[in-house]
């Protein structure tokens, strides 16, 4: 064979091992090329006589397989084309699934996508224990679903009630998660999987015992025909309470896929068809390029050095989160406050955490082991990162920074997680300011991907490339902004908010305006976004900005505050909560207002102020400022982003619409030559 991707070796055993390993680069992923030697491998072990089986494993230090290349798809010229290498890809794993000999896919590290369906058309498959081994099929994150068999193979293996859910959400599995669910055969230590492997492949497995028989005939019968309907209309409903299920075709999509072939051999060519008319939706286009920004984002982390100990300032909702993600993430940190009972909290809320992340007791007690309580701040002398998460103070915080300067080794990068404060007025405090950047986390820190790396006029460029790299080390999304009034996601979200505040004021019910919100594709409603921010946080950045570039702050938001109902840290805000769930308000609205118009007031806002930014420079460019938005406020990612959505709309179309909303609300929806500059 002439392998350029795969290596190709048999042992003693008589074992054939393929090792993926595909050229030029640093991750697997699945094309024409590398499907074609794949089949080749496959004919060749199956009918060599010196061969008694094969195992598939990966020669990347990245992980197993990432999945299917995406760009292989935009290069099509038209769907029959695409529908071809899918079906190519379908018939390879085919074959690889109906091998005589037996074959075991050998999984550590990231197997997603089409690197999953090929695993589960193995015979059999073991997954090295590790934190770094995570499965799953994430199409629908991209607008599609999977089309090499996953949609079919995975409900077959386990069941519909627990795959169709896994496939929906695009979740992925860690090893523990797989092993549960009987999705690998065995969960091993690295040092064990080469001859556990090996054991399988020439003994074969154990007869499974009578509980495991048993789940898998129910298994089977939640894909049975007079089962399906019922199982597809519950999943429906479960996900309408979520999700607008309009604005994600591939959804409905996959589940009349299922309902209506269920498992069977009729279902591959099936699932291969609705894939290919899901590739040139605007929802697919859009979500396929937020992936590839995110690879972009990625990207700029180029520094070389990774951080072993973090110094975090601040025990509070923030900076005891962000220590604790940090600590989940493998790196040691010292956490500090003013005394014990200021600590605690955060230290309960870390085992929550990792308890919930991490499942595994060593893993769970090896995190905890790494977040220490500090009240003296003694970590600070040896940390790489100091991140200062204290109140929104200008006085305190350049207190915290002089006392940095003081007792940090000289290497040490200082940080600042400021939502709205200036780096060059911070930065004054220092004798060297180009040490300070900021690293703005977004609240919850556990569950908000985007992460703002705020360059002041004086942050080196060093310092900025080791906060990039820093924040990707902690698995979170770097964007430089620069350091304006608000940065740029709060600076964008404030007019949002204060919109959705205005109209609570005019008289429309709240749960309408956040209805309005959610139909258009938003993830919450800004009215419940701002009592889960928190109601004298919103105020503060408010300020901040009103001070800057003008505008009103509502009333209703100062009476709030004023009141200390500052939303579900008290219990009360806008609306009221028990047990930190919100409760419902039936209120009838007093003015004639469509619930479009009311989506229009609330993103309009955004728009406007989404193009003052890129104006500014605050971000570098348009898909930068999209990816912010997504990431950092949840906006509708099938929509794009701002931008995005307005050369979706059309420019005409959307300044006709700012003229209308000015002429009938007043000066905040009128546009100017920065608004004009953004989208030309």
């Amino acid at each position: 064979m002439n392998l350029q991707h795969w290596r190709y070796e048999i042992d003693a055993h008589k074992i054939a091992w393929a090792t993926f390993d595909k050229v030029d680069s640093s991750v697997n992923t699945l094309d024409y090329a590398t499907l074609k030697e794949l089949a080749n491998i496959i004919d060749t072990a199956e009918y060599s006589p010196e061969v008694v089986g094969l195992v598939i494993q990966s020669g990347k230090k990245s992980g197993f397989i990432a999945g299917a290349d995406i760009t292989q798809f935009q290069h099509c010229k038209n769907p029959e084309e695409g529908l071809k290498l899918v079906l190519y890809g379908q018939e390879v794993f085919a074959c690889l699934e109906k091998m005589e000999k037996p074959s075991l896919a050998l999984i550590e590290g990231a197997c997603m996508g089409g690197g999953f369906e090929l695993a589960l058309a193995c015979r059999y498959r073991i997954a090295c224990d590790s934190e770094s081994t995570l499965m799953g099929l994430p199409e629908i994150k991209l607008g599609i679903h999977p089309g090499w068999g996953g949609s079919i193979r995975l409900p077959r293996l386990i069941g519909a009630f627990q795959a169709l859910p896994l496939i929906l959400s695009g979740k992925g599995l860690s090893a523990y998660q797989a092993g549960v669910l009987h999705v690998v055969d065995y969960v091993l230590p690295k040092r064990e999987c080469e001859n556990a492997a090996r054991d399988i492949i020439l003994k074969g497995l154990a007869l499974a015992s009578f509980p495991h028989r048993l789940i898998s005939s129910l298994y089977r019968m939640s894909n049975m025909t007079g089962v399906r309907m019922l199982i597809a209309n519950f999943i429906r409903k479960q996900i309408a309470k979520k999700t607008v299920m309009q604005h994600y075709p591939a959804l409905e999509a996959l589940i009349s896929q299922w309902q209506k072939h269920g498992v069977s051999e009729d279902a591959y060519a099936n699932e291969a068809a609705s894939l290919v008319s899901l590739f040139p939706t605007e929802t697919s286009q859009n979500l396929i390029r937020l992936f590839f920004l995110q690879t972009r984002m990625k990207s700029g982390a180029k520094a070389s050095i990774l951080i072993n100990h973090v110094h975090v300032i601040g025990a509070g909702t923030m900076g005891g989160d962000i220590a604790a993600w940090c600590a989940l993430n493998g790196i040691k940190v010292t956490l500090q406050d003013r005394g014990e009972s200021y600590i605690a909290p955060a230290i309960l809320r870390a085992k929550i955490l990792f308890e919930k992340k991490l499942k595994l007791k060593h893993l769970v007690m090896a995190a905890n082991d790494r977040l220490i309580p500090d009240v003296k701040g003694d970590g600070m002398r040896h940390a790489d990162v100091i991140i200062e998460a204290i109140y929104e103070n200008l006085v305190a915080k350049q207190e915290i920074l002089k006392q940095m300067e003081q007792h940090a080794k000289p290497s040490a990068i200082f940080a600042t997680n400021t939502s709205s404060i200036m780096l060059d007025a911070m930065n004054t405090a220092l004798s060297d300011p180009s040490r300070l950047v900021g690293i703005h986390f977004f609240n919850p820190v556990a569950m908000m991907q985007l992460v703002e790396v705020v360059c002041g006029e004086k942050t080196s460029d060093a310092v900025i490339a080791q906060a990039m790299t820093f924040v990707k080390q902690i698995k979170r999304l770097p964007l430089k902004v620069k350091s304006r009034p608000g940065f740029l996601v709060n600076r964008i979200l404030m007019p949002y908010l204060m919109e959705s505040v205005k109209l609570v004021e005019e008289g429309v019910p709240m749960e309408r305006i956040d209805q309005a919100a959610v139909q258009f594709g938003m993830p919450m409603g800004p009215i419940e976004l701002a009592d889960t921010v928190g109601l004298d946080i919103c105020l503060s950045v408010a300020k901040e900005l009103t001070e800057h570039f003008g505008g009103e702050i509502p009333k209703a938001l100062l009476d709030k505050v004023d009141q200390k109902q500052l939303g579900k840290k008290t219990a009360k805000g806008f609306y009221t909560y028990h047990r930190g769930k919100k409760q419902t308000q039936r209120i009838d609205c007093v003015v004639s207002i469509c619930i479009e118009d009311i989506a229009d007031r609330l993103i309009y806002r955004m728009l406007n102020e989404s193009a003052r930014c890129l104006s500014e420079g605050i971000v570098e460019d348009a898909d930068m400022l999209d990816a912010g938005m997504v990431f950092g406020t949840g906006f509708a990612p099938f929509r794009g982003g701002p931008m995005q959505y307005i050369k979706t709309v059309g420019i005409e179309q959307i300044r006709a619409r700012f003229k209308a909303l000015q002429e009938q609300y007043g000066k905040r929806f009128e546009t100017d030559d920065h608004f004009i500059n953004a989208i030309s």
